[in-house]
């Protein structure tokens, strides 16, 4: 007797050689993943996600959107929808970036949010979209290189993303020069190895400072483990949302914060239009928003 795999790899045996989709087929497709991620789709970006989408329905064998995504739902492992999420999202990071904000966290941010804080618990961080490993790793040399009080308080950083697959590339902590280009060359040699066959690998001390765990903020049901943090970085997440899933998710990274705890946005990020209940905290270095005390 066999048994009969309804994957989306096995949705056909035949691979289509060519697809042209239709307005109807990227409407199709757009509202569907903007149900699953937040992020929505311009027309102006259907060439994007026109090539993307079908390469992944020549990869599972079909011609066509809506047996695309029902084969989507037959899947209970969800494996062809991260491969899904994997290709149609921004992955563009590097170490250091921005690290202004970094700055603020190190000489401003926590030297006064510990003024109230008792020494026997530590500093909780989450980062979200963590993508490749690159933010939180740089929060982590950062704290271990600048912040005087790590010792005393300790640090629990944890780093999030939808997509699953690059979590794994987070792990590993492996980097090509191209993504280390903004970190001084002394803090190189002290917090990586060079490997053997090219790139570099954060060093343990550095990794055992950071969990990898996904988390889709558009979703309740991956985000309700997520709280108690001290501060969150989410910087350049929202600028791919529309109003109200900017909204949703700014009243996530509120309810994940301990009152008086502080979130940090990307440079062209703003709650300027959103009810927020945060507060704008002004710090010589940046602009960060805190959760009331009460």
């Amino acid at each position: 007797m066999t048994s009969t795999d309804t994957s989306p790899n096995t949705l056909s045996k035949a691979i289509p050689t060519s697809i042209n989709l239709s307005e109807e087929d990227f409407q199709l497709f757009r509202s569907f993943f903007y149900q699953v991620s937040g992020i929505q789709y311009s027309i102006a970006q259907r060439y994007y996600v026109d090539k993307r989408l079908i390469a992944r329905m020549k990869v599972t064998g079909v011609s066509s959107v809506s047996a695309y995504l029902h084969g989507l739902k037959l899947d209970p492992l969800n494996k062809e929808l991260n491969e899904l999420v994997h290709l149609m999202t921004v992955k563009q990071t590097y170490f250091f970036r921005e690290k202004y904000q970094f700055e603020c966290l190190v000489h401003s941010l926590l030297p006064e949010y510990v003024k109230t804080r008792a020494a026997d618990k530590a500093i909780r961080i989450w980062s979200i979209p963590s993508s490749s490993g690159d933010e939180p790793y740089s929060i982590a040399i950062y704290l271990k290189e600048f912040w005087r009080d790590l010792s005393r308080y300790g640090v629990e950083i944890t780093g999030s993303d939808l997509d699953e697959r690059i979590l794994e590339v987070a792990r590993q902590g492996q980097y090509a020069k191209s993504a280390l280009q903004a970190l001084p060359e002394a803090l190189l040699r002290k917090y990586f190895t060079e490997r053997p066959y090219g790139g570099y690998e954060v060093n343990k001390e550095i990794k055992s400072l950071v969990h990898f765990s996904p988390a889709n903020i558009h979703q309740t049901d991956l985000t309700q483990n997520f709280h108690d943090f001290d501060i969150i970085f989410c910087r350049n997440l929202l600028i791919y949302f529309d109003d109200a899933s900017r909204e949703k998710a700014i009243h996530k990274l509120f309810n994940a914060l301990k009152p008086g705890g502080f979130l940090c946005l990307g440079h062209s990020e703003s709650l300027s239009r959103i009810d927020s209940g945060f507060v704008t905290k002004r710090f010589d270095e940046a602009l960060v928003y805190q959760k009331p005390l009460a």
